[in-house]
């Protein structure tokens, strides 16, 4: 027994002894643990993105810009909420047992005998299990070259239950009006989604004047029609015209006058002019404007804030947009005979003959045959001489 035990406290001792030694000697290939690392899976980037993924405040605004404003701004806030699913169908076996005592006495002796039963139960069912997952967004793509985002280095991983946005901003090109729609795709790993802006191009805004200062604005440009693009006038007339054509620029300088709603009695209203109006009608006006009247000039050729391409473009709205409300008068047949150019062009009266030809020289006439068929020489005219 004693030498048993000699034996075994040396093999322990050793055993420990090496352990120490061997604990001071460093590993030649040590383990490194890393953190697991997410991959995004952009194989189903172009699918529409279920919902449960990303929640958005809105995918669809709108911005109403005042005119001369050059930029716009949107902001699209969102949440990760997505989430992996996983089922299984598990099966439970149970097996439940039932120790039951019995005592028995008999006389003064008791016997106690025990009873086992063994009863087994199965559960069968679906297991769901949820556990929240990162989304990637791998690119933003606006649909012009007019619209920028404003993101963090993509791809972009948000991690499960965190927020976030993003940042756009619209170019407003000078002379455009009305309401423009921009889209903006944002991939996912998860879908896509498209962001929809609405630009509301406001019209200018035409000042309210007081009573007074219309009467001297109306003073000044009595002396002088082109007083209009000059001092305080300026800011209104001369101002919002740069980059403008079209129904931009007719609203900046023709509807702050002839569309005002307090509008001078001497200014017209140019949808119901009792003149009749073509191109050379309007072009002639912006061009030259009516001395002697409030009508400026607007060629800058003549000290007006227009060049050539806005005058044409102007024309061309008016003409298009406001036709003539009266007829053009026909224009005069001069050198004509009575009846023949209206016969031929279809005039009011066409219908008259043209006037007898006079002094045209006589046709000969064809000689008609007798009974016999012998040709009858045609009687002499009626003032021809005597031979």
């Amino acid at each position: 027994m004693d030498t048993s035990r000699l034996v075994f406290c040396g093999l322990a001792g050793i055993f420990f002894a090496g352990r120490t030694l061997l604990a001071g000697v460093p590993s030649p290939n040590p383990v490194v643990s890393t953190p697991p690392v997410y991959v995004a899976d952009f194989s189903h980037s172009n699918d529409p993105m279920p919902p449960g993924v990303l929640a958005w405040d809105e995918t669809s605004k709108a911005v109403d810009v005042p005119d001369g404003q050059d930029k716009v701004q949107f902001v699209f806030s969102f949440t990760n909420i997505a989430s992996a699913v996983e089922k299984a169908w598990n099966t439970n076996v149970a097996t439940l047992a039932r120790v039951r005592a019995v005592t028995n006495s008999f006389l003064w002796r008791q016997k106690v005998s025990f009873a086992t039963n063994f009863t087994t139960v199965t559960n069968t069912g679906w297991a769901t299990n949820t556990t929240p997952i990162s989304v990637t967004i791998g690119t933003v793509q606006p649909s012009c070259h007019c619209t920028t985002a404003q993101l963090p280095p993509l791809p972009w991983t948000l991690a499960p239950g965190t927020n976030g946005q993003i940042h756009l901003t619209v170019d407003i090109v000078p002379g455009q009006a009305g309401t423009q729609f921009k889209t903006v795709k944002v991939s996912t790993d998860k879908g896509s989604v498209t962001l929809v802006l609405r630009v509301n191009l406001l019209p200018p805004v035409i000042p309210t004047l007081s009573e007074e200062e219309r009467a001297r604005d109306l003073a000044a440009a009595t002396v002088d029609r082109q007083a209009v693009f000059r001092g305080d006038c300026a800011k209104c007339h001369v101002k919002n015209v740069t980059g403008k054509y079209g129904l931009p620029l007719y609203q900046a300088v023709c509807a702050i006058c002839h569309d005002a709603t307090n509008r001078a009695a001497v200014v017209p209203d140019l949808h119901s002019l009792k003149t009749p109006t073509s191109a050379e009608f309007w072009h002639t006006w912006i061009t030259s404007g009516k001395p002697g009247s409030l009508m400026p000039a607007f060629a800058s050729a003549q000290g007006g804030p227009l060049n050539d391409m806005q005058i044409a473009t102007l024309v061309s709205y008016l003409n298009a947009t406001i036709p003539s409300h009266v007829p053009a008068p026909a224009p005069p047949l001069t050198n004509a005979p009575t009846g023949v150019l209206r016969r031929f062009f279809g005039g009011p009266d066409s219908h008259v003959p043209p006037p007898p030809v006079t002094n045209a020289p006589a046709l000969p006439l064809i000689a008609q045959p007798d009974a016999n068929g012998s040709p009858v020489p045609p009687p002499p005219p009626a003032n021809a001489p005597a031979k």
